[in-house]
């Protein structure tokens, strides 16, 4: 694929810890180092499968963990293992310092976005109040490795065929994105499993899945889910002008880098 994709929608090489741990459900403090670097290159293989841009601080942590692995493989003499011992000297000290602090500004972020939210629910009387005795499920939204976790599923659920025949294919990360938004313009909502459903080869799969990124980049949808891992659902996040004025801007910037 020539498609390279560089979005601003990857919050860092920490949130992607977190998100390992809490998909692994591990302690923090207690970090199985191995299985969060295999996790962790993987990650880094689909984005590069994907054609995304990574920055160099991803491949910094990815570089981080495989020195502490390396130090937890390292044979230690019993005299040293006391040493150690006493003076607290973890391989994983650091990493879970730097884990446990990025969770507490994270969480303090998500406990104001939580106080504007509910600040935005209150309003002035004006009339008589009409109480909806129905309960409304409570969403939370799906992140960039959410979606990651439930794409890998995706591909994983797929046989692929090995078909030596050359074939011509036509579909484009533009066409997904104008199929994607109409399908939502008609449907309050869908699946993300459901996005694939017709397609049966890597490439369309890959194409859809960045289509589906930079639609969340120009925040022309929205993924929520009821609680973390679980069935994610693509939401339409703003109305059709508004889609027809984000999409002339994303056209002309394509456009202006096909020219550089």
């Amino acid at each position: 694929m020539n498609y390279r994709c560089n979005l601003d929608i990857f919050e860092g090489p920490l949130d992607l810890l977190l998100h390992l741990i809490k998909e692994q459900k591990m302690d923090i403090y207690d970090i199985s180092i191995a299985d969060i670097t295999r996790q962790y290159l993987a990650y880094l293989d689909l984005l590069s499968e994907l054609n995304l841009e990574m920055v160099g601080e991803y491949l910094v942590v990815a570089a981080e963990l495989a020195k502490i692995k390396s130090k937890t493989l390292l044979p230690i003499q019993e005299t040293e293992e006391d040493a150690l011992t006493a003076a607290g000297e973890d391989p994983r000290a650091e990493l879970i310092r730097r884990l446990l602090e990025y969770q507490r500004y994270k969480e303090a972020a998500f406990e104001l976005r939580q106080k504007e939210y509910d600040q935005q629910q209150l309003f002035t009387r004006t009339g008589e109040v009409v109480l909806d005795s129905s309960e409304e499920e409570l969403l939370i939204e799906a992140n960039v490795f959410d979606l990651l976790t439930a794409f890998q599923k995706v591909l994983k659920e797929k046989s692929f065929k090995k078909d030596y025949e050359i074939l011509i294919t036509t579909l484009s990360i533009s066409d997904r994105i104008n199929d994607i938004l109409e399908t939502l313009n008609v449907s309050e909502s869908v699946t993300f499993d459901s996005l694939f459903t017709a397609f049966n080869t890597k490439q369309e799969l890959i194409v859809t899945f960045l289509a589906v990124l930079e639609l969340m980049r120009m925040q022309l949808i929205r993924s929520q889910q009821t609680r973390q891992f679980d069935v994610i659902r693509i939401y339409a996040a703003v109305g059709r002008e508004v889609q027809t004025e984000r999409l002339k801007e994303f056209y002309n910037t394509e456009e202006q880098d096909s020219y550089t």
